[in-house]
């Protein structure tokens, strides 16, 4: 007979012993563990963001759309001081997805999330997420993410459907879903988005703040994908740029092809493209040989420019 060990909890204060300088430091820098859970690609921005005299523990952007992301935690049960503080920063931060981290949801706070989300518009999302920590025998203890509350995502379907999205936009929509599901089959960890958005860009996460890969239908019937620099600081971003630049025949050497780089010292942004002929106005055929064509981008680019952008 088969022997097995089971499973223990560890109370989460044995290891962050206090919120702010131990647990949000942490899920800041394992923000990926919490996407694979959510199916989202969230990239932190921020670190006790200003909502008037308060501070959020945590915003991000959800890459694939930009929508705004804003986290509070807790390591008790949760309590109407943080229910009140979560609405305080959603209103202030206008966030559109917000998650509630703690180890014990009290049953009135699961269901004041699951009113917020039956009762408010159809792309704001509220996730209650309990945090557990478990270790088998004398193993490490593992983080566990449970989702206690989340969006009602047929009640949230059929209200997408009544909002009016162009024929176009649903072009890129089919389009950019189609896509992220080569890219999570050809290479699992690049990406945990699912579902395209009826816009000309999709984004992927660069393995730093203010840097994301990002593939795009353009005027003039070309197609990129790119490396945008955006730290939302002009001198940094030009910074960042001249320094990957330094870098420019190292970097293209390991791609196998030239890039365009484009330091745009006009502008706040920067970016490092590869760039191809291509509309959304092609037919499938030639379609899916752009997708193709990205992807293979894509993937070079993340495991070329990541490890250079960590060191900057």
């Amino acid at each position: 007979m088969v022997e097995l060990s089971t499973i223990t909890e560890v109370d989460v204060r044995e290891i962050w012993n206090n919120e702010a300088k131990d647990f949000t430091p942490w899920l800041k820098e394992n923000i990926s563990l919490l996407n694979q859970v959510l199916g989202l690609d969230i990239e932190i921005v921020e670190r006790e963001g200003e909502v008037g005299s308060f501070f959020v523990d945590l915003v991000g952007k959800e890459l694939g759309s930009g929508r705004t992301v804003i986290i509070e935690n807790q390591l008790e049960p949760t309590d109407h001081a943080h229910l009140g503080q979560l609405i305080t920063y959603t209103a202030g931060r206008e966030a559109e997805i917000v998650i509630w981290i703690s180890p014990q949801f009290r049953e009135e706070h699961r269901q004041a999330l699951d009113w917020l989300n039956e009762n408010t518009g159809e792309d704001q999302a509220f996730f209650g997420i309990e945090i557990k920590l478990i270790k088998i025998e004398s193993s490490k203890p593992a983080p566990l993410f449970e989702v206690v509350s989340k969006p009602n995502e047929w009640q949230k379907s059929i209200a997408r459907q009544k909002k009016v999205i162009s024929t176009r936009g649903e072009a890129y929509q089919e389009f950019w879903t189609a896509l992220l599901a080569k890219l999570r089959e050809k290479a699992p960890n690049v990406t945990n988005a699912k579902k395209g958005q009826p816009q000309n860009w999709c984004s992927i996460g660069a393995g730093r703040t203010g840097f994301s890969h990002t593939a795009s239908f353009k005027i003039n019937n070309r197609v990129g994908v790119e490396v945008i620099i955006d730290t939302g600081d002009r001198d940094n971003n030009k910074l960042y740029f001249d320094r990957l630049y330094n870098q420019k025949d190292e970097i293209e050497k390991e791609l196998g092809f030239l890039l365009s780089w484009e330091r745009l010292d006009n502008t706040q942004s920067s970016r490092v493209g590869v760039y191809r002929d291509g509309s959304i106005d092609e037919d499938e055929q030639k379609l899916e040989e752009i997708q193709d064509w990205i992807v293979e981008k894509l993937i070079r680019f993340k495991r070329v420019f990541d490890k250079y952008i960590k060191k900057l």
